[in-house]
């Protein structure tokens, strides 16, 4: 599988936002649970701990890296079942990530991820890695084989390097 970069870097007031989008199979429903629930996370991205409200911190656990892949996020924002907003601490520095969902019909669901970079953030090396999260989601959601991370890195680096905004488009409604 050779994946094609979909994000766009846009500048904003206070830096840049790294933004991809997906159509997720099924309800807006099964994709806020997919995106919640720690068991559905567990899937394709994460398990986590603690108390779901906001301004919780929980404990995040990584299943597809490797090494120890912990961090804590503090819930920020959480409206089910349209969105979410987080700011997560890690060895690595602090990110704040939001996604926002929209029923498109009863069978599918508009994903809008957006992860607020810092001045210090590199998309060369951001996007590719949430270029493979997210077909992680959609594959967990088909019950689809998932993808090869080889795929994604460093394949992707250099698209995400030169990124600079387009005007808005969506996404193909095939996931």
């Amino acid at each position: 599988m050779t994946p094609t970069p979909t994000g766009k870097v846009i500048p904003t007031a206070i830096g840049r936002d790294l933004v991809l989008e997906r159509v997720l199979p099924g309800s807006i429903d099964d994709a806020w649970a997919s995106i919640t629930e720690s068991d559905r996370l567990a899937r394709w991205f994460c398990t986590w701990t603690g108390e779901a409200r906001v301004g919780a911190t929980l404990e995040l656990s990584l299943v597809a890296e490797e090494g120890d892949a912990t961090s804590q996020a503090e819930i920020t924002a959480c409206e089910p079942p349209t969105h979410l907003a987080v700011s997560t601490h890690a060895q690595g520095g602090s990110w704040l990530l939001e996604a926002t969902l929209t029923p498109i019909d009863s069978d599918h669901t508009r994903l809008r991820f957006v992860h607020h970079l810092d001045e210090e953030a590199k998309s060369e090396e951001i996007g590719p890695g949430w270029e493979y999260y997210l077909d992680r989601l959609v594959a967990a959601m088909n019950g689809s084989p998932m993808p090869d991370w080889d795929d994604y890195w460093p394949s992707l680096g250099s698209a995400y390097a030169d990124r600079t905004a387009a005007p808005e488009s969506s996404p193909d409604p095939v996931a």
